[in-house]
């Protein structure tokens, strides 16, 4: 069998990694804090939004079968006045929000009446109901509001402030411990020795998965050295739900993650049919309680780490949290404007897009190398690129839209 032969399709390896993957239990928060939060239960309406019938705009309400007629304005209403009921042949000054006085029926915009010394003439071509916001237009009360498995973006926390609540129940956040491997890493801030580079991918991934709604408890750099691995390994699978190392899982002497989750749990896969990002391993350690915690091994090189937080970890997070949002990257069908070929592999590229009156272009960086972060600053999308393609400028091809969400 060919080493291609071996490697595992990222669909397949997404089976896995999901599979039996239990949903986190729940906290409630003041919904202050609660932003981006996965909501883990339905929330239905307590009152009508509006709460009342109230003028779109300033101007007068009046009874619709008094339009083209001067009417002497018999109240003013603010928004937050209490509208007295209309007298008969009137009309009643009223402002943006105001209540609709009872009895009337439509509102004329100011810059549609005419201000006259016997009071205020109404156009003849005003509708009923014309410029009234009707209570319960927005949301009735006793329908739902908001579903579980959403994260609470801004609207939806103004939707939840306009029906008075304060508090949410929602998902606890799944705790990620992020393990760095290589004595040759060095974090940013100390001197460089010889054959030493800095670890860009603690920052990118600790941003990612609080993006993905995770909480990076534990943050770590494992020697290249076989038991202190483990013994590191076996400490952080007893804390967090999930642990991710980066590096340690390719076939190098001195690559020790996956040698150490074989032994202290279960390697599940290894070695996918991707590019970049082929030495990818997923498994599951002992949590101490008799359960398992996740197990996630995204290769060293910063692109290739950068790929495999999408493709992996954004939908792992969204099965803890029970989030539609997450479970998936957005999809858009573009046209290429770049040539590409692919071997037996996948290959996910890094691409810009520009939206154009034609379509969606997408534009390929010129140097696609797992070890370019530079690719991955500007990207709008990955670019997927099946197994043993050519693709032409024009072609149509599938992106995952890292802008989407």
């Amino acid at each position: 069998m060919s080493e291609t032969a071996s490697l595992q399709t990222v669909e397949a390896a997404l089976d896995t990694l999901l599979q039996g993957v239990p949903v986190l239990s729940t906290e409630t928060l003041p919904c202050d804090q609660a932003a981006r939060r996965v909501l883990s239960t339905d929330v239905t309406a307590c009152i009508d939004v509006p709460p009342f019938d109230n003028s779109a705009m300033d101007g007068y309400a009046l009874r619709h079968d008094d339009a083209g007629r001067t009417l002497p304005v018999s109240q003013r209403v603010a928004a937050g006045a209490n509208a007295e009921p209309l007298a008969p042949n009137s009309c009643a000054r009223i402002f943006t929000g105001g209540e609709l006085p009872q009895g009337a029926d439509c509102i004329v915009r100011q810059e549609s009446a005419e201000v006259t010394a016997d009071g205020i003439r109404v156009p003849d071509d005003i509708p009923v109901h014309d410029n009234v916001r009707h209570r319960g237009s927005d949301v009735r009360a006793g329908t739902p509001l908001l579903s579980a498995g959403m994260r609470l973006d801004a609207a939806a926390l103004g939707h939840l402030a306009g029906q008075g609540i304060t508090e949410v129940e929602v998902r606890r956040r799944p705790r990620v411990a992020l393990l760095s491997t290589g004595d040759e890493i060095v974090e940013p801030g100390q001197p460089l020795s010889a054959g030493q580079i800095y670890n860009s991918n603690r920052p990118m991934l600790t941003r990612l998965l609080e993006t993905f709604g995770a909480d990076v408890t534990r943050l770590a750099t494992v020697p290249d050295d076989a038991e202190g691995t483990r013994a590191l390994l076996d400490e952080v699978a007893r804390e967090a739900d999930v642990v991710i190392t980066t590096g340690g899982v390719s076939v190098g002497e001195e690559d020790h993650v996956k040698a150490a989750l074989a032994s202290l749990g279960h390697l599940d896969l290894w070695r996918l049919a991707m590019r970049p990002g082929k030495p990818l391993a997923l498994g599951r350690l002992p949590d101490g309680d008799g359960g398992e915690t996740r197990f996630v091994g995204l290769p060293g090189n910063p692109v290739s780490s950068f790929v495999g937080a999408w493709l992996f970890l954004r939908p792992l997070m969204g099965a803890l949290l029970d989030c539609r949002e997450l479970a998936r990257l957005p999809r858009l069908a573009v046209r290429a404007d770049f040539t590409a070929r692919t071997g037996p592999r996948r290959h996910y590229m890094r691409v810009t897009l520009a939206f154009t009156a034609q379509g969606i272009v997408a534009q390929a960086f010129p140097d696609q190398n797992s070890g370019v972060l530079s690719s991955c600053v500007g990207a709008d999308a990955l670019a997927i690129i099946e197994p043993d393609s050519h693709v032409t400028a024009g072609d149509t091809i599938d992106c995952l839209w890292l802008r989407g969400g």
